[in-house]
């Protein structure tokens, strides 16, 4: 049988660019339209600042739409396919993927719950806290600057969005401080989400809630002109004016700085170290296969040859070490050092800070560590032991190993992405009168080679996937123990706080008083204590 060439294929681009044609030219007869009903100039509209169009004050209640106006983007699949890949997994976000062709076909309600369904279908309520500890640090390098000014001159915030309540509330209302957020609740069966949204929007407890507080009387509200299915909630028709914003006018607007944030995004959570779009996760889904074969290389030379000859070949592999020490680095003038190691205080990013110091220095080290993986202990090509967070044990134990050898320890007892410093840890500060500094800090462009909620044993093996992860080791001047110090209760602590002073200098970080339990609560919703099933 043969086959000739199909003669409609031109006449279906032809369809598909009239069709395109009279989407667009639907869309500005709509933005006239919109633009007519709530502005008498809009010529003059775009070209004011959107802080001069919305005369927001102190007894104003603004009602604004967070996707249309909020967020820069005008893409909701970056954040559903965070959360088909960090809940759910490499399958459920490569079919989601597959589907993006499709859900440009279609409107936006029905894309949106087409990716509600692929990524929540099946998920467990009570264990998802992908809104809470991953999506946040991707909406809030979403947000423009330009809104946010306006919000701050409200007296009351009310965030209107057709995606599922559980994503997008603690990002407002926790990190933005946002009085009040609306959105969709999902379906659960036996606790496990069905992938189906309420139609409903619930606006009652808002009602409740505000009933004599007279908010509603001063209303003005804040929409997008080119998707007006987002002006039909309720609580829009409480608006005396609505203030209509473009696509095109946010492409203008600037991302908001981390410094004007209400609160700091200290902890986040997650493998992905970029904002998933479809073709960077395209590009990601080419390079998994190849990172994991690459992965498994860089473990074989670290653990299989000496240091000589394994770190050119890890540098060969795209593995980047830039290490600085200063000169006197190797002159000590203290009597303790030739009976004793030394000991290197790290600030902690990864699991693999003591290994890649041990590579810069070219000498073996031991390391202690909390909540260590059988695995990853097995295949460190140095001594790893772990910690039993028994204060008397630990020390004897670390004291022990400082007088076979150099010893790594990391007083922050848990790792932290951005750029702070967690409280450390005093008990260092016992050990030994010569206490080496060392500030740590790392760069990946895929993954990220921590978790709080994952699996610990692959901490090590996504940060070798990325192409060219790197690590910057600085070794810091020499600081005194405590018996060189004021004996008294309080002098541990101070050589703790000075230490992580001068971490923090070297390496422009920030100092904090959060520990490790402040983080898991806020990632995993517990106190640190890892399971074995997660170690594993």
């Amino acid at each position: 049988m043969v086959f000739s060439k199909p003669p409609s294929f031109p006449k279906l681009v032809l369809f598909l660019y009239r069709l395109i044609r009279k989407h667009y030219r639907d869309q500005k007869g709509l933005q006239r339209s919109l633009s007519n009903t709530h502005s008498a100039a809009p010529e003059q509209q775009s070209q004011t600042s959107l802080s001069q169009r919305v005369k927001s004050s102190k007894n104003t209640t603004l009602i604004f739409n967070v996707e249309g106006t909020l967020l820069k983007s005008s893409s909701l699949f970056p954040y559903f396919m965070l959360v088909a890949f960090e809940a759910g997994s490499l399958i459920r976000a490569l079919v989601l993927l597959a589907l993006f062709p499709v859900l440009c076909l279609l409107n936006h309600e029905h894309s949106l719950k087409v990716m509600v369904m692929v990524s929540f279908l099946g998920l467990k309520k009570k264990s998802f806290r992908v809104g809470s500890s991953v999506l946040p640090k991707y909406f809030l390098e979403d947000v423009g600057a330009e809104v946010f000014e306006v919000l701050k001159r409200a007296k009351v915030n009310i965030a209107v969005t057709d995606m599922p309540q559980i994503m997008v509330e603690s990002f407002l209302s926790d990190y933005l401080e946002i009085d009040f957020v609306t959105g969709r609740d999902l379906k659960t069966v036996c606790g496990y989400y069905v992938g189906l949204m309420e139609d409903k929007k619930n606006t009652t407890s808002l009602e409740d809630k505000y009933e004599n507080a007279n908010i509603f009387k001063n209303v003005l509200g804040l929409g997008n002109i080119d998707t007006s299915v987002q002006l039909q909630h309720p609580l829009f028709s409480r608006c005396k004016v609505v203030v209509m914003v473009s696509e095109v006018e946010k492409l203008k607007w600037t991302v908001l700085d981390k410094e004007r944030y209400p609160k700091p995004l200290i902890f986040h959570d997650g493998r992905l170290a970029f904002r998933p779009t479809p073709l960077a996760m395209l590009a990601m889904f080419i390079w998994f296969p190849f990172g994991s074969i690459l992965s498994i290389i860089r473990i074989g030379i670290a653990i299989s040859l000496p240091y000589k000859i394994s770190t050119p070949l890890l540098v060969y592999s795209g593995i980047k070490l830039e290490l600085t020490r200063p000169n006197n680095h190797l002159v000590s003038d203290n009597t303790e050092s030739k009976t004793k190691g030394s000991l290197y205080v790290c600030n902690h990013r990864t699991l693999l800070d003591p290994l890649f110091l041990s590579f810069g220095l070219v000498k073996p080290l031991a390391a202690v560590t909390y909540s260590l993986s059988r695995m990853s202990e097995i295949l460190s090509p140095i001594r790893t032991v772990p910690l039993t967070r028994n204060r008397d044990k630990d020390r004897e134990m670390m004291d022990k190993l400082l007088n076979q050898g150099d010893l790594v320890v990391c007083p922050e007892g848990t790792t932290c992405r951005e750029p702070y410093l967690l409280r450390l840890s005093p008990l260092f500060t016992e050990l030994s009168d010569d206490i080496v500094p060392v500030g740590m800090n790392t760069s990946v462009s895929m993954f990220h080679g921590t978790t709080a909620s994952g699996l610990k044993c692959l901490d090590p093996i996504f940060f070798l996937m990325n192409p060219t992860p790197s690590y910057t080791v600085q070794i810091l001047d020499k600081i005194c123990g405590v018996s060189s110090c004021n004996d008294n209760q309080s002098s541990r602590f101070d050589v703790a706080n000075r230490v992580q002073c001068q971490l923090g200098e070297a390496l422009g970080f920030e100092c904090t008083m959060l520990t490790r339990k402040d983080k898991y609560m806020i990632l995993a919703g517990n106190e640190g204590v890892v399971s074995p099933e997660k170690k594993q």
